[in-house]
């Protein structure tokens, strides 16, 4: 557990160096903050403490307990709505003929800790990729230069170095952007996946969770079904068999009280809001990033916005002779190199380029 945290606190450190943007670090940073901290919440309540206590007459307590862990409790949905304590004794809690009334089983809660932990992997995968793609380029590349202070002798030749090796490698740096950007989709594809899966987990109920629960407070009180009782009931029933003096079998119904679905309500419909949300602007994220791919004239407006300083003539011509590849790193440069010094670099690498093409 000690090494989960240093890892989680690892998440929390400003990275020196700029290699992604900040729809990225929701997905890797954020969202795997939180999942870790859900996971280790539900970790600790359920295994320090009773995640279930369960009442029977004639079945000692602890063995009704393990058993209804293991093996589920269930609830009746039809008996979901009523007065509790006149017309039922807890939402989903009544009596029931077998093959009659419906009956849902909660095998769930002893996954949550687990499908939890797995997400929030899920969630650091692109971003590994990314890491692993990128190899450390544009840390290499403004290496000294993200600082205002530099020596000038150092800060020309690493001027010198930064603009020489964009002239020999113009034109050549396409796949390291469109492995960014796949990354990206990754990203999105993972986070709706990530919805359909929670759905999965919890029998289809995960799609309109958030949902359910806000329209839940404008319904009449006699009338409303509330949804966190349906998707994660307090009080369970469970049903034990047990061989009699006789031989016959004897049936045991049982009540049984889940503290741990305090904990899991509040989760997953803080996940449902957060997981729409990060859904929608990873989507919008992808629509940005087709319109730069394909529109020269965004590229150009957002590299005059990296380097405001710098003379726009220089930035029109940097960028009409850029491809999506160039310009990504030269964009990245801007993001992470002191403003002052990049404007130096923007004017050096307009003569250098002007110059190439003249030649």
């Amino acid at each position: 557990m000690f090494d989960v945290f240093g890892s989680v606190k690892g998440l929390l450190k400003i990275d020196v160096v700029c290699i992604d943007n900040n729809v990225f670090r929701l997905h890797y940073k954020a969202t795997v903050i939180i999942l870790i901290a859900f996971s280790l919440l539900v970790t600790s309540r359920q295994y320090i403490g009773d995640p279930i206590d369960c009442i029977v007459d004639e079945i000692p307590l602890n063995v009704m307990d393990t058993y209804c862990w293991i093996y589920s409790t269930f609830t009746i949905p039809n008996r979901l709505t009523g007065r509790v304590g006149l017309d039922i004794v807890q939402p989903g809690v009544a009596s029931h003929k077998d093959g009659t009334d419906e009956v849902k089983y909660h095998k769930y809660y002893q996954w949550v800790c687990f499908a939890l932990f797995f997400q929030a992997m899920l969630f650091y995968v692109p971003r590994y990729l990314w890491k692993t793609w990128e190899g450390g380029r544009i840390k290499m590349l403004v290496l000294d230069l993200n600082y205002p202070i530099v020596s000038e002798d150092c800060k020309t030749d690493r001027k010198r170095l930064l603009v020489d090796y964009f002239v020999t490698n113009l034109h050549m740096q396409n796949f390291y952007a469109f492995r960014f950007f796949i990354c990206e989709v990754l990203n999105f594809v993972n986070v709706v996946g990530q919805i359909f899966f929670m759905d999965y987990f919890l029998d289809g109920e995960f799609s309109t969770y958030g949902r359910d629960v806000l329209s839940f407070t404008e319904m009449e009180p006699e009338e409303r079904e509330d949804p966190m009782a349906r998707v994660f009931p307090k009080v369970t029933k469970c049903t034990f068999h047990k061989y009699g003096p006789s031989g016959s079998v004897q049936k045991f119904d049982g009540l049984c009280v889940l503290p741990l679905n305090i904990v899991n309500e509040k989760i997953y419909v803080f996940l449902w809001f957060w997981f729409v949300f990060l859904s929608v602007l990873s989507g919008l994220s992808l629509l940005y990033r087709l319109i730069v791919i394909f529109m020269p004239k965004v590229r150009l407006y957002l590299l005059r916005g990296k380097c405001k300083i710098a003379p726009q003539k220089e930035v029109e011509t940097i960028n009409s002779r850029c491809e999506i590849g160039d310009w990504y790193v030269l964009y990245q440069m801007g993001k992470n190199i002191d403003p002052l010094i990049f404007r130096e670099i923007i004017n050096d690498l307009s003569k250098k380029l002007e110059g190439k093409e003249t030649v």
